[in-house]
């Protein structure tokens, strides 16, 4: 399973952007997807997460009412919708999807995109 990311950019404190995330690669199911993100001397951390199951979503405290993550099951893409970027949003923000692939449940990762919210 191959992962594209796309949508990462700079853009001006209080701004959007909508990040994509693209699957692809043979014969798969996606179970959760997610997105990470990590910035210069941190670790990485988990922003928001999509279950396959009842599509309940999670979101890290300091993204609540500002990110929206959601996915399209026919294009096997995931979206994170994040609205009034703040500096601190300034990452490197990366997708994961746990897929069954022949039977095996794997995890697989972006290669990652820069955001950048200028102060």
């Amino acid at each position: 399973v191959q992962l594209v990311e796309s949508g990462g950019g700079l853009v001006q404190a209080g701004g959007s952007l909508r990040l994509s995330c693209a699957a692809s690669g043979g014969t798969f199911s996606i179970k959760g997807m997610a997105w990470y993100r990590q910035a210069p001397g941190k670790q990485r951390e988990l922003v928001a997460a999509l279950g396959s199951g009842n599509g309940r979503s999670n979101y890290a405290d300091s993204v609540k009412g500002r990110f929206t993550i959601s996915r399209d099951n026919a294009k096997n893409t995931m979206y994170l919708q994040m609205n009034s970027l703040k500096f601190e949003d300034t990452a490197v923000y990366y997708c994961y999807v746990d897929a069954v692939v022949d039977g095996y449940q794997y995890g697989y990762w972006g290669q990652g995109t820069q955001v950048t919210a200028s102060s």
